[in-house]
């Protein structure tokens, strides 16, 4: 029901509290009838129309057309929803790349802060390298990262070490980055003798192994680095034989 105002005749006598009597000689009081706490209205010019409209209002269904014009200050940007820190990612793979320790890169944000968004990167990366026109390759990439890191987990967990999936997975990940700058200056190789090509592929998987064993390996595996290095060793042999075809 609309609220309208209260009119009190003219000529009416008004009877305060006090006892008091006045006469009001006013052709009408008009007493604005009271805002609900909440409400606020909205001009008629601001309001739907039609006859549309104007049946749902008639049925009681006229909130359904009511604009919530209030904007949530909380949305966060997609990154930051998907837990995506682009500068982070960019120095993991700085680290992955230089992987000695002289050269002053903090590698252990690599293992201790492991994401998945970057070493999937990377992975897809070297999937599209490796693609020669076969998209099936770039499944069955991503499968022996997630398959091969599981192994390299339960290896690790066997031997005493402490590490988790999730910083296997992304070392693991992030670490086949030396296998795309290897793949990327094999096809300029074959202008040289083939021992040429040997020692680069020879070096890349080195590379990749190091950068990643170097993070896996804790105090509690220093006696027993060789039992998880030469299993990280064939994995990215694999990895190396999947862009080759050898």
């Amino acid at each position: 029901m609309e609220d309208s105002p209260f009119v009190v005749p003219a000529s009416t006598t008004v009877e305060i509290s006090s006892g008091a009597e006045y006469q009001v000689d006013e052709e009408s009081l008009v007493i604005p009838s009271p805002v609900l706490e909440g409400h606020m209205e909205v001009p008629d010019e601001a309001q739907p129309s039609g006859r549309t409209a104007q049946f749902l209002r008639g049925k009681g269904f006229g909130w359904l057309l009511e604009v919530d014009e209030t904007t949530d200050d909380d949305e966060k940007p997609l990154l930051d929803e998907l837990d995506i820190d682009l500068r982070d990612i960019f120095y993991k793979l700085r680290c992955i790349m230089f992987p000695l320790p002289y050269l002053g890169f903090k590698r252990a944000v690599v293992k201790e802060r492991p994401d998945f968004w970057g070493p999937l990167l990377v992975v897809l990366l070297y999937a599209v390298v490796s693609l020669y026109g076969q998209f099936k390759v770039v499944s069955w990439i991503v499968t022996i990262w997630f398959v091969g890191s599981f192994i390299i987990f339960l290896l690790a967990r066997v031997l005493g070490g402490e590490v988790s999936y999730t910083q296997c997975l992304g070392v693991i990940g992030y670490s086949v980055l030396p296998l795309i700058v290897i793949a990327a200056v094999l096809p300029f190789a074959t202008h040289f003798p083939p021992v040429f090509g040997f020692t680069l592929k020879v070096l890349g998987v080195v590379w990749a192994a190091y950068s990643a064993a170097s993070l896996l390996i804790d105090e509690a595996l220093r006696k027993k680095a060789l039992l998880l290095l030469y299993p990280v060793f064939l994995l990215y042999v694999y990895f190396l034989s999947l862009y080759t075809g050898a």
